[in-house]
Formats: structure tokens, sequence, C-alpha cells
């Protein structure tokens, strides 16, 4: 133990504040990690002459109070000349133009509101001014063509003397029925009293668009507001200002974006091919006045993201294929495409054009460059606006996307990332994060973020690898269904074959490879410490599945589970799902597991967390820990949390992959919070 004591001291100092190569500047620390800004929407006005845009700005850890990150309003010109327009601590959402341009529309709790409210501000300059309040949370709202009219989605107003109820003790919380549908509000803007006339709509309203010719309504509802249904049983409806339900598109399986045609003849719309297709990623056209469906890109070897109409009749699509992007332009008449758009090395996630369709704006990332938004117009990309300038500073690692086989002869991808100071011939550790979903996959871009601490890592030695296993997105629909019915099978043996191959490549060592991921890529971190773990030196398993059993009867998406992932019911496989469990194989487990889960996880229930922990510690002498986050749902979402889990993944592979424990040792558990706490600014 003596030995290692001073390995410990430099662990845990390199955790709070830098690396453990401190004096490299260059060096990201997990603190500017967690607090790296990043665009998260991107709004052209009309007239095309200005885009208005999200920021999305964390709190500074130990500084600032708890809570979720702030959401600026911020303004850029075509020539790149941004202005901030709605900053502070403020959550900004929804942003919307009115049709003339002049003024922004979006979604905020500010000052004494109870509630999210939806404000404007004109664009001209001047303080924002609050248009409609509801009595409860505003959850989507859409302008009319003309401007005369707006239309919002919110849940009923909670009971009277609710609070006083609580505060006495009556608190029965009533699981799943309590949870009440958003229903639909028409306001007209220039009454003066503004009156909110509620639509007679039954269903559940999950998003709401005015047509851009009249006053027509597409929605997207669900029969109720579970989550579930969100995902199994979502529709496009048009209705009536009114309520009456006029046109339905019939599809099936996860719908996500939907858009009218600048004519307000077709709404395109990104769906699933069918009701056990893993994630919305096709491109579907329906005509208004027959209701007929059409998929103009079929066979789509990736996944689509966005659409954005350029005409009457020319829509634009973005498409990940592989670890890249692609825009594409659809004349839905004959269905020709044609590619507009050269990416370059830059990956697109979202587009959003004027009303004309030339000018076309996007957010986009690279290896080096969190999100931005840039301009697409010309073909080509053009940056726009630059909202970490201190990265300049920082030692990028080589990036590269890695194609392989796996045992049987199915092409993978992934993305591997070179330690900063790569020398050829050395074998390095290496930290496999692996996605969850599986219905998502990586591309060649951005990847850091509190969970996958890639640019931190691979300035203290580790070599970073990212698979896209089987069931990923981004291949076509095919490749993201090899994985159903087939629970830690052969879509977890493609992490080991990933291994085989980078080790085969001279590029790591595989005798000190480790594995992290959440959710689903919890549940490969727990597989790989017990069922396969002679292939993993150390596993931090984040939110992540123990128990395919219990899993089914804690999670708020069972049907979902069953229609793309296990293609069977629990009593239908009791004995094949229990071994698909990670629990079963814990007398196998001889791998170092960190466990941590967020209390309030709805989707994999912390019990599963828990299971494991208690299996592990039970069953074997193997180093296991488990933490808790108070008040985190399914994924950290406040930058304490972030930063706190950051520093435990680290210290964790350092400790396994770099260190010489003694059997049974673990790194120490607490971490020097406290002195590193600063008065919060005024």
């Amino acid at each position: 133990m003596k030995r290692n004591i001073l390995f410990l001291l430099l662990l845990g100092l390199s955790t709070i504040a830098a690396p453990l190569v401190a004096a490299d500047k260059s060096v990201m620390s997990l603190k500017q990690l967690v607090e790296t800004r990043h665009v998260s929407s991107v709004a052209v006005s009309p007239d095309g002459k200005f885009s208005a845009y999200t920021l999305t700005v964390p709190r500074t850890a130990y500084e600032e109070k708890d809570g979720k990150h702030f959401e600026e309003l911020h303004i850029v010109e075509p020539n790149g000349q941004s202005r901030k327009f709605v900053t502070g601590k403020v959550a900004v959402y929804n942003v919307q133009w009115e049709s003339s341009s002049k003024f922004i529309y979006y979604q905020a709790k500010r000052n004494d509101d109870k509630f999210t409210s939806i404000y404007r501000i004109a664009i001209d300059g001047g303080e924002s001014e609050k248009v409609v309040t509801a009595k409860n949370n505003i959850i989507d709202f859409s302008i009319n063509f003309d401007s005369s009219s707006l239309v919002y989605i919110a849940k009923p107003a909670a009971p009277k003397n609710k609070k006083k109820l609580k505060e006495k003790g009556f608190k029965a919380k009533i699981y799943e029925e309590s949870v009440k549908k958003s229903s639909a509000y028409l306001v007209d803007l220039k009454a003066p009293n503004k009156e909110h006339k509620k639509l007679s709509i039954k269903d559940h309203i999950r998003s709401i668009a005015f047509s851009p010719v009249d006053n027509q309504l597409l929605m997207r509802v669900t029969p109720t507001a579970l989550i579930d249904d969100d995902y199994v049983a979502s529709q496009f409806r048009i209705y009536s200002r009114k309520g009456k339900q006029l046109k339905a598109f019939k599809t099936e399986g996860k719908l996500t974006i939907g858009r009218w045609s600048k004519d307000g003849k077709n709404v395109a719309m990104i769906g699933a091919e069918n009701k056990n297709d893993p994630a919305a990623g096709r491109l579907y056209v329906g005509n208004v006045r027959t209701q007929k469906v059409t998929e103009p890109v079929k066979n789509y070897m990736g996944h689509i993201k966005d659409i954005e109409w350029l005409s009457d009749y020319q829509l634009a699509y973005l498409g990940h294929v592989g670890t890249k992007s692609e825009v594409g332009i659809i004349n839905i008449d004959n269905t020709s495409v044609t590619q507009k758009i050269s990416e370059g090395h830059f990956v697109l996630k979202e587009l959003s054009t004027d009303n004309s369709g030339k000018v076309i704006n996007a957010i986009a990332s690279t290896s080096d460059i969190p999100r931005e938004v840039v301009d697409v117009s010309s073909g080509k990309v053009k940056r726009l606006t630059d909202s970490n300038a201190w990265l300049s500073e920082i030692k990028m690692p080589k990036q590269e996307t890695i194609i392989h086989k796996a045992r049987d002869g199915v092409e993978l991808q992934g993305v591997f990332i070179y330690p900063t100071n790569y020398k050829k011939g050395k074998r390095y550790p290496m930290i496999m994060m692996v996605h969850g979903g599986p219905e998502s996959h990586v591309s060649d871009e951005w990847l850091d973020k509190y969970s996958y601490p890639i640019k931190h890592a691979s300035a203290n030695g580790f070599a970073v690898f990212l698979p896209n296993y089987r069931g990923s997105t981004g291949r076509g629909v095919e490749f993201s269904k090899m994985g159903q019915a087939d629970y830690a099978g052969a879509e977890f043996n493609d992490l080991v074959d990933a291994i085989t191959h980078l080790s085969d490549e001279g590029l790591i060592d595989k005798k000190k490879v480790g594995i992290t991921g959440g959710s689903y890529g919890g549940y490969a971190s727990a597989w790989a410490a017990t069922a396969l773990s002679e292939h993993f030196a150390a596993s931090v398993m984040f939110v992540g599945i123990s128990n395919q059993l219990s899993k089914f009867g804690t999670t708020d998406i069972p049907k979902e589970m069953y229609n793309v992932h296990a293609r069977n019911y629990p009593w239908d496989k009791w004995q094949w799902m229990l071994e698909r469990s990670p629990i079963y194989h814990t007398d196998k487990a001889k791998t170092p597991i960190l466990i941590m889960h967020g209390e309030q996880d709805t989707r994999v229930h912390p019990s599963q967390s828990m299971e494991l922990y208690r299996y592990i510690k039970t069953r074997t002498d193997t180093p296991a820990r488990l933490v808790l986050y108070p008040d985190e749902p399914h994924g950290n979402k406040k930058s304490a949390a972030q930063l706190d889990y950051a520093m435990r993944l680290m210290r964790w592979m350092t400790f396994y992959l770099k260190g010489s424990p003694e059997k049974g040792e673990m790194p120490p558990y607490e971490i020097d919070h406290a002195s590193q706490l600063v008065t919060e600014k005024k």
C-alpha cells in the first residue's frame, strides 16, 4: 500500500483542477470541459438578414448556485458579426421569428414568472416584452402567417390548494395515471384582452405549427402523455384553428420533425421505416390534399437528422452517413436528389433557412470546434460564431475514423483519438467510450462532454475509441436492427473485436483497456465487467442496465424496448433475458467497476445500479463502488454533478490503467470540492 501513497496523492490533486501534466497550459482541464459553451439552436430570419441562435452556457463550478445550464439568445449577421440579446441567468428556448423579421419570439421563465411564458424582443433593440403567459408552463408555440394569432401547448393548471395539501402531508403520487395531457390554446394577438381559447382535441399534443399560408395547424399527437406513447404511437395530423381534425398522415413507428412546405400543400416528416425501426431517420412527404405519404429517398444508407423546405417543391435534408454528414436537395415532383453542400471536416446537426430558401445556416462542429453557427448557402461551410475563443490555446489530439471487421465479417466503424503526444510504435492504455441507445451513433466531430472527457484523457496519455457497434444508426435501417433480439450478443462482441483490431495495429495495450458508457453504453460497461471481464481492466457504468427482467418492470419505455430492442417480452424468454443480464455473470467479475446513477432516473431505474453493486460485492472481492446523484435524471444535467462525474471517471481509469493497485485496492472516494469553493459573483 505504501508504494501507492504518492500516486494516490497526485491522482487526488489532478482530478480537482488540472490533469497530471498540469504544467502544460495547452491541456484541457475537466473544469474547462464541463464549462465549454455550444450553440444549441439556430433560426434564420424570414428576410435572411439575421440568424438568432441560443447558446448553452454552463454554470461556473464552485462559484454559482447549483442548477441547469443557462441558455442565452444571440444574433449573428451573414458577415459573422454577433450581438448579445438576452443573456445572463436566463433559459431561452424555442426561438421563432415573426413574419416581418422585426421581432423574435421565445419561451422563458424570467424575473418573477411562476411558469414558462412567451416573450418577444425587437430586432432593433429594447427590452423583451411578455406576450403570453398561462396557468402552467408553455411547452411549445407557433405564430400564424400574418402574425395575428398564436397557438401554444400547455398542461392544465395545477389543482387549487395543491401546495397547501402538500404542506399538510397529502402528496401521494399516482404512477402514470396522474400524468396530464397537454392541450392547445389559441390567442388573438390583436385583441385587447388576448383571450385564450382551448382547442377541442382529446389527444396529447407534442408539437404544433401553423401553415405558412393559412390557419391550419400541423400537430404531432399521441393517445397519452407517457413517453412510451411518444416512441410507439405518435401521428401527424392537421387541424383547423378551432381544433377540428381535417387530415391525418398514416405512418408507423417513431416520428420527430414535421415541416410544412412553403405553399402549404405538403408536409415533410422524419419518421421510422416501421414500428421495429429503432430510430426516426427516414424522410417522408405527405400530400395535404390526398393524405398520401411517400418516401422520396428510399433505402437511405444513413440517418436523416433534419429537413428544410427551400421552395414549394425543393426540400433539403441533412443526413448522417457513417461518421460523416451530408446535405441533399430533393425535387419532390420527380424525387431527383442532388448533393449541394460540401461540409469538409464539419459535421452538421441542424438546418435553418430564410423564406427564399437561399440563405441556409446550420449548427456544425469538428473534432476541434464545438457546435457553432455556420453558413452553407454557397455550398461550402463558412463559420459565423466562435463561442470558446480559449480553445485556440488547447493542443488538440489527432482524431480519425477507424474501419474494421467483426469476427463474423460485418464491417464496423468507430472514431479513434490518439494520445496528444503519440509516438508511433508505442502501445497506449485505452478508454473505450460506448454510446447509448443503441439507436444512436458517433460522428467524427466534437465529442467531448462530461462523460466523454476525450481531450483531457488523450493529454494524459490515453488512447480513446468510440465504436459504432451493430445496432448503431447512420448506416441504414438494416444495420440498426442487427442487434435486435440478441441482447449483449454480437453487438458487444463487436467491442472486443475492436480491441483486437486496434491491438493488431500496434496502437494500444490490450491488457490496459477501460470501458465506459451511459444507458445502453452503461449496459455494455456492465457486461464488459462481468461476462467479458477478461478483456477489460477497468469499467465505469453510468445509468446502465444490469437486469433485463427487472428493467422491463421499472422503465418508462416497456413498449419501445419490446419493439426495437428485445423483440420479446420477459415472460416469453425468462431464462434468456436473465442470461443476457450482467447480474447473472457477476461470478466472473474481475474488472474493477465504478457505478454511477441519477436518483431521479425514470428510463433506467437506479435500482439497476444497486442490483449490480450488491451482486458483485456479495459474490466477489472485486473492487466496486456505487455513486448516486440526487435530483439528476437519466444523465447529469447540472455543472457540479457533471464535473464530479468526470473527475471520478478519470480517477478510476487512471488508477487501474496507469497505476499498480494491490488486489482489492480502490482509489479514494473523497474529492476535495470544498477547497475549490468561490463566493458567487453578484
